[in-house]
């Protein structure tokens, strides 16, 4: 079975490959785009909560009065 491959198939070959590339662009760039938005959130809310466990890590200091 000898098939050759005619200019249609490349024709089609060279359009889904260009879908294809087209898609995987659209999708990895909506999901960096989620994941970086994810991530700003979470900053936007660690300061406030490692605030306070850098204050509860601190020793305790007492006034000494010479």
């Amino acid at each position: 079975m000898g098939t050759s491959l005619t200019p249609e198939f490349w024709r089609l070959f060279a359009v889904l490959l260009v879908i294809s590339m087209a898609v995987t662009f659209v999708l990895s760039a909506a999901l960096d785009a989620l994941v970086l938005r994810a991530q700003r959130r979470h900053t936007r809310r660690r300061p406030t909560a490692t605030r306070m466990t850098e204050a509860s890590r601190r020793p305790v200091r007492t006034l000494v009065r010479h």
